[in-house]
């Protein structure tokens, strides 16, 4: 379906870039940069790269960073499975860094940054490009006449260096001022990176787990938001490690307590008007607002193969933890998997949008842009319809009466989201043969990889991968 979408790179296309390139080449020279690092993430949801120096930036543009595409069936661990349509050391693709998201990166002077498009020598899109799907995914709702803008809240640990272990680099109470003032000097640092960055931060808070924190940011459209989310990520990681700090996206640090969430906002838009509010439906959704998200709602079960992607996230998926894992929707609940949004009285126009709330950081987020809204557009298309809202955290009802309201639990295991995702032809056909089958291949050898291990060696494993 990717490649069908994107026609293949000729020699004017190569031109321009390789134009745009010199351009930004120039730019970058004043900033006293001598390298690009090229990123993209793998179905394990870790962000790799490939780096050149500032002289080869226009060759890289025109023809690619040479990559293995073995790196498709990466594990956590970095031990390569053998897959259906990958795991084979045979073969080459190239990266094209997306120069219009160039950006010097503020906490590694010297460097700047750029995500990557995949492509094949031959110059196809590879259709395991997790960008590029994200991309056609948001061109399927435009071609209906719907924008989206999304934006994911980053939530992560700060711990002291020089130990596998986790030690909290703050002592201060959950969402207490105390802990700002421990880390005020890395905190300010961190928004002052991002501010340099071009990223917009709305909030900036200590959030409840020891030594957590969290940013929000500004929504942009679904791609150029996964793409923040990496940017964020990584500039977190520097300014940690400038303060000797150390840092952890996983979903568990520690096997008691919360862990670390990766929630997506997501809200439409028709002509520059909101269908989030202003409608007849419930706390007035539009028909197209209510149907996108009963797809998403529907299909949250599969879509936890991406947005839930390792062992370590079924242990965070607990009820009763704010992580929902409860396949219902609410008004401003949080316990609910899929929250709305309203913002207050006189900003609905503005502020509405749907908070899935049971993804982590170890996700992909590419691939979770591309999953949820090829759900949404689904449900769009199948004119379907939210069930009744729940006003109560789920796990306090008994099982007979979320049976009777139709309240089901998430998938408790990695096992059973890669056989819903396997199982589910609206997610497959939009991810297309190749890739749907690689989710499914890398999921159940991370399976494999950890079947053995307890809770404890789960987090060990996993806590300073992400």
């Amino acid at each position: 379906m990717i490649a069908e979408t994107y026609p293949m790179l000729n020699s004017q296309e190569r031109k321009r870039r390789a134009a745009q390139a010199h351009s930004s080449a120039e730019t970058l020279t004043s900033h006293d940069i001598v390298g690009v690092a090229v990123t993209w993430v793998d179905n394990s949801g870790i962000a790799r790269v490939k780096s050149v120096p500032l002289a080869k930036l226009e060759h890289a543009a025109a023809w690619g960073i040479g990559a293995t595409p073995a790196f498709d069936a990466f594990l956590i661990d970095d031990s390569i499975m053998s897959g259906r349509y990958a795991g084979s050391p045979v073969g080459d693709l190239r990266l094209h860094p997306d120069l219009s998201r160039l950006t010097l990166l503020a906490a590694q002077p010297g460097w700047a940054w750029a995500p990557a498009d995949r492509y094949t020598q031959d110059g196809d899109v590879h259709p395991q490009c997790a960008r590029t799907l994200a991309r056609t995914m948001a061109e399927r709702l435009r071609s209906k006449g719907l924008e989206a803008a999304m934006a994911f809240e980053v939530e992560w640990t700060v711990g002291r260096a020089g130990t596998d272990a986790f030690e909290p680099a703050c002592s201060g109470p959950a969402y207490g001022m105390t802990r700002l003032v421990e880390l005020s000097d890395y905190s300010r640092d961190v928004l002052i990176a991002l501010a340099a960055e071009g990223v917009v931060v709305d909030q900036f808070h200590p959030e409840y787990g020891a030594g957590q924190l969290e940013v929000s940011v500004a929504a942009e459209d679904p791609v150029s938001a996964a793409d923040t989310s990496v940017l964020v990520r990584e500039t977190i990681r520097a300014v940690g490690m400038s303060h000797g700090l150390r840092t952890s996206f996983s979903p568990k640090v520690l096997t008691e307590g919360v862990g670390n969430g990766g929630h997506v906002h997501v809200s439409l838009r028709r002509d520059g008007s909101s269908v989030m509010s202003g409608g007849e439906g419930q706390f007035g959704l539009t028909d197209e607002a209510s149907s996108f998200t009963a797809g998403v709602l529907a299909r949250l079960p599969a879509l936890l193969a991406v947005g839930c992607p390792t062992t370590a996230s079924y242990l965070r998926l607990i009820p009763s933890h704010w992580a929902g894992a409860f396949v219902c929707w609410g008004r401003e609940n949080r316990e609910a998997a899929v929250r709305l949004v309203t913002g207050a009285v006189g900003s609905d126009s503005w502020a509405a949008n749907v908070e899935v709330k049971c993804f982590d950081t170890a996700a992909n987020p590419y691939l979770v842009v591309a999953g949820v809204l090829a759900a949404g557009l689904a449900g769009i298309e199948e004119g379907a319809e939210l069930p009744a809202p729940v006003d109560v955290n789920p796990a306090s009802l008994d099982e007979t009466t979320r049976a009777r309201r139709g309240i089901a639990a998430l998938p408790s295991s990695l096992s059973e989201a890669a056989d819903r995702f396997e199982a589910d032809p609206v997610l497959t056909a939009a991810f297309g043969t190749e890739l749907a089958a690689t989710i499914v291949d890398v999921r159940r050898a991370e399976v494999a990889l950890t079947v053995d291990m307890s809770p404890e060696e789960v987090v060990r494993l996993t806590r300073w991968r992400h």
